[in-house]
């Protein structure tokens, strides 16, 4: 039995938390064009132009080199000179150089190049509120876990999402890289909304085992942590690009050193890869019990495989002498590629055992 008003309330939340993450994009993205315009213009007015092309030299054999002048770097990897000072719960104590407080701004208040980052932030955790209860809602509507076919996938994995980067930006300071979660939230609400949806049902006979809440609930978080994943790879990729070419300048001055963010990208795929192994495995469990064999070839068996594939080359590709931690990166970003061709494609063209998506085609 389903509770059609539960359903509809979930439907209503689920759309609110997509125009507030519109907001907060657009929001996230003034931060990075503010903040890295303001760290642009203090480094210029900082040191005389005659010495520019040296500092450029130096930052480019840095990151080149074997970890060369990573001592003017902070813990985040960003430059001192170029970015703002933080106090333990990541606010901003003073946006300019040498500790001082910007003229006419009240000391000890957000400096002005933060606002639209923590309007950005606090947008953020209302979407996150929006989408968890919009999720909770869907499972109470059926009486059951809400991961019964691609629409909810979606709603589960985007939650994870924005709870691991709500979480995480309690703890750091990560205006920063709220454009880049933001965004594939958005597109993934977007689709669920406009290509996936499905009218809140009961499972089908096949999908109503305790495997279900266990194989998918951890498929959902890996694939939170992949997009995550992705998202700091890209960061790092595109800073990586600019610190080679002599510095970063424009929106790219506000993200931390290509070294930080490669590290950051690398630790969530650490802690990623275990997860999807994990779902790989229970999967296998609940096929012998399901259909009497643990693995047949289906569709999306291979496609999971082929992306536990890429993602140990990842790691052994990072954890190789011989291999470069772009070229590495590049590899990872083909594994989430592999992850948007499994749930897409793979769902909805390919038949097989696994067709489940609940989507019509």
């Amino acid at each position: 039995m389903t509770n059609t008003t539960q359903a509809l309330a979930s439907d209503y939340l689920v759309w609110g938390a997509v125009v507030v993450l519109a907001l907060a994009l657009l929001a996230f993205s003034v931060h990075l064009a503010v903040t890295g315009s303001a760290r642009t213009r203090r480094a210029d007015r900082a040191e005389p132009a005659d010495d520019r092309a040296p500092r450029a030299a130096v930052v480019g054999a840095g990151v080149a080199g074997s970890g060369e002048g990573a001592g003017r770097l902070d813990a985040d990897g960003l430059d001192p000179a170029r970015t703002a000072r933080t106090d333990g719960a990541g606010s901003d104590v003073t946006e300019s150089t040498g500790g001082t407080t910007p003229p006419g701004h009240p000391a000890g208040s957000p400096a002005p190049t933060r606002r639209w980052g923590v309007v950005g932030l606090q947008l953020t955790w209302l979407a996150t509120f929006a989408v968890v209860a919009g999720t909770v809602l869907r499972a109470l509507s059926v009486s059951r876990a809400p991961l019964g076919n691609m629409y909810e996938f979606a709603l589960v994995t985007v939650s994870f999402a924005l709870l691991v980067y709500s979480g995480w930006s309690l703890r750091r300071d990560r205006l920063w890289l709220g454009a880049f979660i933001v965004l594939p939230a958005l597109l993934i609400l977007g689709a669920a909304r406009l290509w996936w949806y499905t009218e809140a049902s009961q499972l089908m006979p096949a999908l109503d085992n305790i495997w279900l809440v266990i194989h998918v609930t951890i498929a959902t978080l890996s694939i939170a942590l992949f997009t995550i994943g992705a998202a700091l790879a890209t960061a790092y990729l595109l800073k990586d690009r600019a610190e080679r070419r002599g510095g970063a300048d424009g929106w790219l001055a506000a993200l931390p050193g290509a070294q930080a963010l490669e590290r950051m990208t690398y630790g969530i795929h650490i802690f990623a890869f275990p997860l999807w192994t994990f779902a790989l495995v229970s999967g296998a469990v609940w096929a012998e019990q399901a259909w009497g064999r643990y693995w047949g070839w289906d569709p999306k068996e291979t496609w999971t495989f082929v992306i536990w594939v890429v993602y140990a080359a990842y790691l052994h590709a990072r954890a190789t002498t011989g291999w470069s931690t772009r070229r590495a990166t590049v590899v990872a970003l083909a594994g989430f590629g592999c992850v948007i061709l499994n749930y897409t494609v793979v769902n909805l063209l390919m038949t097989g055992l696994h067709s489940y998506s609940g989507v019509s085609t």
